[in-house]
């Protein structure tokens, strides 16, 4: 039986809103029950390889319901979160008000609707750029990674966390069984809702997962490509620096974010990017 939230093409980013508008209130339970709470491991190995420091800015795109730019934060970036989903983002923002005082910046991070496949920033912005179980759900996860990499400064790191799959055979039939029967009537139990667990697995399936985005990271000419396989390659993260030489034009170091409003009146216009001092 066919999934109703995956949809090849024009029509895969409603069904995926549907998904999302979904599972949101209860999306931070149901991570910790499938993964057994390794979800948190997996995303502050991310944040260490990201290496956020005070003054730097990042993104975390698809951000869902905040962890992986409220962990940037704590590192001292300045940071946006960019998802398309508002009811993900109206949880980031509620569990923000409990985060500010582990912050070592004072600015809590900006939650803002926008597109992943045509993010509105200008090039050259953002010295980390991250994106935690999103790539996979776009409908063109290489122009996804392509908008990450434009919007990098040169020599800035772009990483990608998600599902993989694992090289040995034995092993990835038990991931994938497991994807199959257990995640599903999880997702039946506390959301009310299989079809939008066994989506992990229907989603994967048409994903090319941690080789392809390193093949592709090579493509885009980064440097410094790499692929951290975690629980023998169930999970993986891309790692990938911007070349310099893709980007003369530095960007003065100090500029303030856009603000939020600002952020929306330009995704309110087709083919906006913000502009900053």
């Amino acid at each position: 039986m066919a999934n109703k939230y995956f949809q090849p093409g024009q029509h895969r980013a409603a069904k995926v809103a549907d998904l999302f508008a979904t599972v949101a209130p209860r999306y931070d339970l149901m991570n910790d029950l499938q993964s057994f709470g390794w979800h948190r491991a997996w995303k502050r190995r991310l944040v260490r390889w990201a290496a956020p420091q005070p003054g730097e800015r990042a993104l975390d795109v698809c951000c869902g319901t905040g962890d992986i730019a409220f962990a940037l934060a704590r590192g001292g970036a300045d940071v946006v979160g960019l998802d398309f989903s508002e009811p993900m983002l109206a949880v980031a923002r509620a569990k923000s008000k409990g985060q500010t005082s582990k912050l070592k910046t004072s600015v809590s991070p900006q939650f803002i609707r926008g597109d992943a496949q045509r993010l509105p920033f200008l090039d050259n912005h953002f010295d980390i750029v991250a994106i935690g179980y999103g790539l996979r759900n776009l409908a063109s996860w290489e122009t996804g990674l392509k908008e990450m990499q434009r919007v990098a400064k040169p020599g800035g790191r772009l990483l990608v966390l998600d599902f993989g799959k694992p090289e040995n055979v034995l092993w990835r039939g038990v991931f994938f069984g497991y994807l199959r029967w257990a995640i599903p009537l999880l997702g039946k139990v506390f959301c009310g809702d299989a079809q939008a667990y066994a989506y992990i697995l229907e989603s994967l399936r048409n994903y090319p997962a941690q080789r392809a985005v390193a093949s592709q990271m090579r493509k885009l000419k980064c440097d410094d490509v790499r692929v951290i396989e975690l629980l023998g390659g169930v999970m993986s993260i891309n790692y990938a620096r911007k070349a310099n030489a893709l980007a003369p034009h530095p960007i003065r170091t100090g500029a303030p974010t856009a603000s939020s409003a600002q952020v929306r009146d330009e995704i309110a216009r087709p083919r906006g990017r913000i502009s900053l001092p």
